[in-house]
């Protein structure tokens, strides 16, 4: 593909021409006669694979080949550089993050979660009451639901891995939010600066000491963290929540236990591998690494769990059919309760909410995801494509493409629930089905992130039906630029109150 210093062939991303997403469809489709193909992103050579075998091969076979992530902040193989970004478990790379998935994975079973629900279940309570306050006086409320659901997951993250009660649908402008939002922003000159200096030179940034977190976001999540962990060892303070499972992993005491099948959290679950199960003894954990696990989970949630909500919520305004399916479930479930509390269990026992949850991830999915050669690969399918991936080279597997190629989802551009009913999923390649990566670097909180769309869904949906606005976009436009996945001038709606 063609490429031109100093972005590569990815500057119309970098100059807001377009989005993360489109251009992966966009290069996936040019290419569509082809396996795999290159580009340069910057300076760094990335081969675009399309094929299923060599996706699985790369990411599941052959991974000790492309064991690490693409890291944007300087190689951390061994020591604590004390860049926050670098050490969370995203961007760690080699036995280290070996160790560190192995540590922390216990905390992101199926049995953790369905003791971290309860956090989740009484925080819907208060989303609710909230929603309702402020439609009460017209009998609905008109949203940015990016806004709207960006502070409903703050607020999740706050009281799920802080251990902190922030209400931001109320108080707007409290501390936490702003500092997360202002954290999130990577459109901001400064941060666009660092990333295209990382990009171009990660090794001499981070011997520099630079990083793409504002020094003064980085002090207030660590003391925020940090404050939290002294306070529950001196007083010993237990609760369910990240930061004591965080906190209980750190000193090795936390184990995995074996999954049953009542620990699924729906079809886009994804398993952990052997790496995760593995036992590591005698790790020192360093603050910085505590503390970037806890960012990392806050990152994950405060934008892309949002950005899964409000592009759930968007779908289900825009196929009332599909919504009405959904509440008649909602009503039935809420009925079969008697008046008792959504649980864990309950929740996972809901098909149609499954379905729909599994369909909107595969229509808006992460744009792609990377990994890095980290020794000469040679790819070779036995039908004449034979070349060499050199080690320092990346791969991007183009997974909005995929999700949207009819050769594996027929009338892709449709929300069709129904894709996923259980007598449809043998037809469903799941290597081309991948809203939470693949293989043994694939996301560990997909337990966690389900959980919470599908608890959020039930609780809006009981109490509200969710509706187009004058401002509402039909046909979607998305955010131009490195944005998280969002809707262009954002994604607008109305919620109406349920009589």
């Amino acid at each position: 593909m063609a490429a031109s210093p100093p972005f590569g062939s990815t500057g119309q991303m970098l100059r807001k021409k377009c989005a993360f997403s489109d251009f992966i469809k966009m290069i996936y489709d040019k290419y569509s006669g082809v396996k795999v193909f290159g580009l340069f992103d910057m300076t760094t050579k990335m081969f675009v694979i399309r094929d299923p075998e060599l996706i699985k091969k790369i990411t599941v076979k052959d991974f000790e080949y492309f064991i690490n992530r693409r890291s944007s902040f300087g190689e951390n193989k061994d020591n604590d550089n004390g860049i926050l970004l670098s050490n969370t478990l995203v961007m760690l790379n080699d036995q280290r993050w070996r160790d560190m998935r192995a540590i922390f994975s216990p905390a992101f079973t199926g049995s953790k979660m369905r003791a971290m629900f309860e956090l989740i279940a009484k925080y819907s309570d208060v989303m609710v009451r909230v929603l309702k306050e402020q439609a009460s006086e017209t009998g609905y409320m008109d949203y940015d639901m990016k806004d709207c659901l960006s502070r409903v997951a703050n607020d999740i993250v706050a009281t799920c891995a802080f251990g902190l009660q922030v209400e931001s649908l109320e108080s707007r402008e409290n501390e936490f939010y702003m500092m997360g939002k202002q954290l999130m922003n990577f459109n901001r000159i400064t941060v666009m600066i660092r990333m295209i200096a990382f990009g171009l030179l990660p090794g001499l940034m981070a011997k520099l000491g630079f990083d793409i977190i504002d020094a003064e976001h980085s002090r207030y999540f660590t003391k925020i963290i940090m404050d939290a962990v002294r306070t529950r060892e001196i007083q010993g303070i237990v609760r369910p929540d990240m930061i004591h499972l965080l906190m209980q992993a750190r000193k090795g005491v936390l184990r995995n236990q074996k999954e049953t099948a009542e620990d699924n959290a729906g079809f886009a679950t994804v398993e952990e591998s052997d790496v995760g199960k593995s036992v590591v003894n005698n790790k020192t954990i360093t603050e910085t690494e505590f503390v970037a696990q806890c960012l990392i989970f806050f990152l994950a949630g405060f934008d892309s769990v949002s950005s899964g909500m409000v592009f759930m919520v968007y779908e289900l305004a825009i196929n009332p059919n599909v919504q009405r399916r959904l509440f008649e479930e909602i009503m039935e479930t809420n009925h079969q309760l008697g008046g008792k509390p959504l649980t864990y269990d309950t929740l996972q026992q809901m098909k149609y909410m499954d379905m729909m949850v599994s369909e909107s991830l595969r229509m808006w999915p992460i744009p792609a995801f990377d990994r890095k050669c980290v020794r000469d690969y040679v790819v070779d399918d036995g039908a004449g494509l034979k070349f060499t991936i050199d080690a320092g080279d990346c791969i991007w597997v183009p997974v909005h493409g995929i999700h949207r190629d009819p050769k594996y989802y027929p009338n892709p551009e449709k929300f069709d629930p129904e894709r996923f009913r259980d007598e449809n999923k043998a037809t469903i390649d799941t290597t081309m089905y991948l809203p939470f990566g693949m293989g043994p670097r694939n996301c560990i909180g997909s337990r966690f992130a389900l959980m919470e769309m599908k608890a959020i869904m039930y609780a809006l949906l009981l109490n509200f039906s969710i509706e187009r606005n004058e401002k509402t976009l039909v046909p979607m436009r998305l955010a131009k630029g490195f944005a998280g996945l969002n809707g262009e001038g954002g994604i607008h709606l109305r919620l109406q109150l349920r009589r």
